[in-house]
């Protein structure tokens, strides 16, 4: 019986940092060796970190990105590894290097580059067209990279035609609600396809607005799991696989064998002959399958993972944040705690004459369930300083917005001055549903080095809430029950301004997540004046959108590099 143990090395890289992924990636081969692995692979750009947006037009760090790939091939021995970073030819190319005995033993370049949400690899990358096999004692391994397992024609057909038992597909491949369950399926469908086994590898980690999720996992030839690794978590994931089990299979499916008949090898096929013997190993490794989990639960930790990571990675430890008693402040005030721990969050309360005693009441609260220090700083002084300064100059205008605007940028102004004191990080508590409407204030609660639930619609933040108060209860009650309100004037509720945010979500969902244009939009139900409303305040509100902190993608359609839209722009939807 011949089998292979092939690790997964679920790392947690971070951009630009070769001398810390190298580090890491040396410690995640000794662990695999320590545990008689005879095949370890490591993720997508595993040793430049993922996105590198400009990073690779600079010669100097392509140059030393070479020099560590050649350090880390020389540190290679009885082991063969599998790595993602970038190759330097006549362009450069997204690479998985194959290491064994001391030295480079093939490349393998990826083929198809993804160009459109976030993702931007045209701009630097240039296409592959090789296929890499590995003979390792007899057992055939193709390798392949993200996008190439996305594509009907993919370099997986060829390489189960060509005979390989095991496909491996190295990943950067950032989370969004629903992403998860599609890659599984994705791959399930390949390996029932081609009658291989596929090792699918993640990034995990944060890095500026993404998140990459992990959820490593093996699937046998039937599309069943033989081995799944955790979600947004460092992991070493590892299974034998039986490589005559995989044989046997194939041989009771006649679609390979009429393929094969009909197919020349392409010119581009390289098979490299691996010295390395499958011995038997001492002791079988029960393979671990992590737990399915509920997409709330995956957006929870994404949540927590993206902000630790921003704030870990940009060498900062601790961040300050407005506490209105509203829900916004408390998701964000409690996913900050779970990500960084108590000591390094600090409440700021900033009552005005507005300010209602249970807004107090519950920030306080919810500061105590999460064990955080608080500072109490009153603005109302401070407003009416404002309005004197400003009295001769405003004569004879009623207010507006204006005034409750000038609350907003007072706060602002506070959290940024304990930013600069202190070296905290004002965590920005602006949901999707305002930012998209603009209901929010440039320089006031718009501030922030990073906008948690930026991405997050108003009604997914209080499932949020509930899942979390779930866990243990942190959040008061009473701020899931009143209505919310920026407390700018008298009697202000959000809702009387905008609309049922279970209403206005959905539009926003439809018009920019799906792109629906108004009449597709109104036949689902709701009013024609309410949503060409709403869809006015998105456009017009773009200037603002450009100008508010970086937050972390959750859906499939975040602003920033998902949604490009002008500025300028005299298109109208109606």
């Amino acid at each position: 019986m011949k089998k292979i143990r092939v690790a997964l090395a679920q790392i947690n890289p971070v951009v630009g940092d070769l001398v810390g992924n190298y580090q890491k990636i040396v410690e995640f081969i000794e662990k695999a060796k320590s545990l008689e692995v005879d095949l370890v692979v490591f993720p997508e750009l595993a040793l430049t970190g993922y996105p590198l947006e400009d990073l690779l037009l600079k010669p100097s760090f392509i140059q030393k990105n070479q020099e560590y790939i050649d350090r880390l091939s020389k540190q290679v021995e009885n082991i063969i590894v599998v790595l993602g970073s970038i190759d330097r030819q006549e362009d450069l190319y997204n690479t998985a290097f194959i290491f064994h005995k001391g030295r480079i033993i093939a490349k393998y370049y990826k083929h198809f580059l993804p160009n459109y949400g976030v993702f931007d690899e045209n701009r630097y990358f240039q296409r592959g067209n090789n296929l890499t096999i590995l003979d390792i004692d007899g057992c055939k391994i193709g390798i392949s990279i993200c996008e190439d397992i996305w594509y009907p024609e993919n370099p997986i057909n060829t390489y189960a035609v060509e005979g390989c038992e095991l496909i491996v597909n190295i990943n950067a491949s950032p989370f969004s609600i629903g992403k998860v369950e599609k890659r599984h399926e994705l791959v399930k469908v390949r390996s029932r396809d081609n009658l291989v086994a596929i090792a699918y590898v993640n990034l995990v980690g944060g890095q500026d607005e993404l998140v990459f999720d992990g959820n490593s996992f093996i699937v046998n030839p039937n599309g069943e799991f033989i081995a799944k690794g955790s979600s947004f978590e460092e992991e070493l994931i590892v299974a034998d696989l039986d490589l005559d089990e995989i044989f046997r299979y194939q041989l009771k499916d006649n679609r390979l064998k009429n393929l094969r008949y009909e197919y020349q090898r392409k010119r581009n096929v390289q098979e490299v002959m691996v010295d390395h013997s499958l011995r038997k190993k001492k002791e079988r490794i029960h393979q671990n399958i992590s737990l399915e989990e509920s997409q709330i639960q995956q957006v929870y930790k994404a949540l927590v993972l993206g902000l630790r990571d921003y704030i870990k990675k940009s060498g900062f430890s601790r961040v300050v944040i407005g506490l209105s008693g509203g829900v916004d402040s408390s998701i964000v005030a409690t996913i900050a705690v779970d990500a960084l721990s108590a000591e390094n969050v600090k409440g700021v309360l900033m009552p005005s004459e507005y300010t209602s005693k249970e807004s107090i009441e519950d920030a306080l609260e919810l500061a105590k369930n999460l064990g955080i220090e608080t500072f109490t700083i009153p603005i109302s002084d401070l407003f009416s300083l404002y309005l004197k300064n400003l009295e001769e100059v405003f004569s004879g205008l009623n207010p507006d917005t204006t005034e409750e605007n000038l609350q907003a940028r007072i706060r602002g102004n506070i959290l940024m001055a304990l930013s600069n004191k202190f070296g905290w990080i004002v965590l920005a508590t602006g949901n999707k549903s305002e930012m998209s409407v603009g209901y929010s204030t440039l320089y006031g609660d718009m501030v922030g080095g990073f906008a948690v639930i930026k991405d997050i619609l108003k009604t997914r933040v209080y499932e949020l809430c509930r899942y979390r108060n779930g866990i243990s209860k942190v959040i008061p009650d009473r701020v899931l029950t009143k209505p919310p309100s920026a407390e700018l004037r008298p009697n202000q509720t959000d809702e009387d301004e905008l609309a049922p945010y279970a209403i206005l979500d959905e539009i926003i969902r439809m018009y920019i997540e799906e792109d629906y244009p108004v009449e597709e939009i109104v036949k689902v139900g709701f009013e024609e004046s309410l949503v060409k409303k709403v869809i006015r305040l998105i456009d017009v509100n773009e200037y603002k959108r450009r100008q508010a902190p970086i937050g972390i993608k959750i859906t499939e359609k975040a602003f920033g590099k998902d949604r490009r839209m002008p500025i300028v722009n005299k298109f109208k939807e109606f």
